[in-house]
């Protein structure tokens, strides 16, 4: 006999407004460090997100170092330099094309998976850049329910960020590629422009 269904209970106001409502894309930042302690807590949860056979295809480059920092800024377009010069972080969130060669752990109950997109890299390379997508968008609503405030961006020197960064990391049989970038850190709110609105319900849906 199954067990009855529980309704599960709803975020409160003060959560929904931190993570979607008065959640800001932010670009000035306070001086404030992040510990490292707490990009491993902010990937834990990250980590948690669901992903097409649980294929978890993203990589994560957190920029600390001061002379990382420098390799980077040169790599980024002029509007994003300052902005990821003050951040604490600038993440660079990146996709494995080979993410099937983990699928024997990730994905045991299915031994025929990881075939399935080794033999066609059109598909792996889809689905790597699909869910890596996915992922970053954990990793920032991870963030903001850690207390911090996060910049994505594009605008960037793609093959050059593989260049300097992706390609020394790269561990054998992996094939990173750059999706998209996102500063971290605690945001100064003077930084930020008015909100700019959105689509509504009747113009991005409809109810079939």
């Amino acid at each position: 006999m199954s067990a009855p269904m529980t309704e599960l209970p709803r975020l409160d106001d003060a959560a929904l407004d931190r993570l979607f409502r008065q959640a800001r894309s932010h670009n000035r930042w306070l001086p404030r460090p992040v510990a490292p302690a707490l990009l491993r807590e902010l990937y834990a949860l990250c980590a948690q997100g669901p992903t097409s056979a649980n294929g978890c295809p993203a990589r994560f480059v957190f920029i600390q170092d001061a002379a990382a920092r420098a390799r980077l800024l040169p790599l980024l377009a002029p509007g994003n330099r300052d902005k990821s010069a003050q951040a604490p972080v600038t993440v660079l969130i990146a996709q494995d094309l080979a993410f099937h060669r983990h699928m024997d752990r990730l994905f045991a109950h299915n031994p025929d998976a990881a075939r399935g997109f080794a033999d066609k890299p059109a598909l792996a390379e889809a689905t790597a850049f699909r869910n890596s997508s996915l992922q970053g968008a954990y990793l920032m609503l991870a963030a903001r329910a850690l207390g911090l405030d996060c910049g994505p961006m594009s605008g960037f020197d793609a093959a050059g960020v593989e260049r300097e960064f992706l390609q020394p990391l790269q561990r054998e049989g992996e094939q990173l590629r750059i999706n998209f970038l996102c500063n971290l850190g605690h945001g100064d709110p003077a930084g930020l422009f008015a909100r700019l609105p959105r689509l509504g319900f009747d113009e991005a849906c409809w109810l079939l």
